[in-house]
């Protein structure tokens, strides 16, 4: 890379990171990659491919990550119904939600928080919450994880 090259590509790593950032601070927002790539100073698309390949995946697939890791947090606690917390994380259809949800963790909403509830709760957080992180299909393939 020259010299220019190399600076851009700086810059857009770090407006990259300002979008993840602002992904994992306000998850519970609605937030949609149009607005995202605005606030960065880039078009949509490019935003799209970009974020893809410094972080694996696009932008609104790494929020849908981020709101069901919160998700099961708080189902987990069980002191709110699958559809509070769904609106809670900033997702506007159920539907859509516990599909996605069931997509990322392999079980519904429903029977995550009656098997977890209050199971987690005996672990330190930094445990929690590396053990029930959820793991995308083609993770679990590649990794051995089911």
């Amino acid at each position: 890379m020259t010299g220019s090259t190399s600076e851009q590509h700086l810059r857009d790593l770090a407006r990259l990171r300002r979008v993840r950032d602002r992904i994992d601070r306000e998850y519970a927002q609605p937030l949609n990659v149009e607005a995202l790539a605005r606030g960065a100073h880039m078009s949509a698309g490019h935003l799209s491919r970009a974020f893809r390949t410094a972080y694996g995946e696009p932008p609104y697939a790494y929020l849908m990550t981020r709101r069901i890791e919160r998700a099961m947090a708080l189902l987990r606690r069980g002191d709110l119904s699958v559809t509070e917390v769904c609106f809670a994380v900033g997702c506007s259809s159920l539907g859509t939600f516990s599909t996605r949800f069931t997509e990322l963790v392999g079980v519904p909403p429903s029977t995550y928080q009656r098997r977890t509830a209050g199971a987690a709760a005996e672990m330190p957080s930094c445990v929690s919450k590396q053990v029930t992180r959820p793991v995308r299909n083609r993770e679990a393939r590649a990794s051995g994880r089911a």
